[in-house]
């Protein structure tokens, strides 16, 4: 058994699709038109994942103030310095995490004002 998808709660699925294939070399697994609002469902994959990532619209312009996902990268330091390089939001740079020593985790958001979660395994 495994998670099929995570719902990610978006405005701009195009502007969203962008970030996530762009700077976390996600793959487009499904961009289909659903109902007549002209709303689609897209999925993505992250490479080497189980779970993908499906968007969901967002009831208004205001992102929640707590992390909606946390990814794990092998080198947290590399990921958040090339998501800084191409001008993304960090939060928090790369520090040990207080509640797993020797774990290393940053935050930062994504297009649509998400604040994410990068950790070390």
């Amino acid at each position: 058994m495994h998670i099929q998808f995570a719902e990610l709660p978006v405005i701009d699925q195009d502007r969203a699709k962008a970030f996530y294939t762009d700077h976390l070399a996600c793959q487009v697994a499904a961009d289909q038109p659903m109902g007549d609002g002209g709303w689609r469902w897209i999925e993505l994959t992250f490479p080497g994942a189980v779970t993908n990532l499906h968007f969901v619209k967002r009831s208004d312009d205001s992102p929640g103030a707590e992390p909606v996902l946390v990814l794990v990268d092998d080198n947290v330091e590399a990921t958040v310095a090339a998501l800084k390089a191409r001008g993304v939001e960090i939060i928090t740079e790369p520090q040990e995490a207080p509640w797993q020593p020797g774990r290393t985790v940053a935050e930062f958001r994504d297009s649509e004002g998400n604040r994410m979660v990068v950790a070390s395994k």
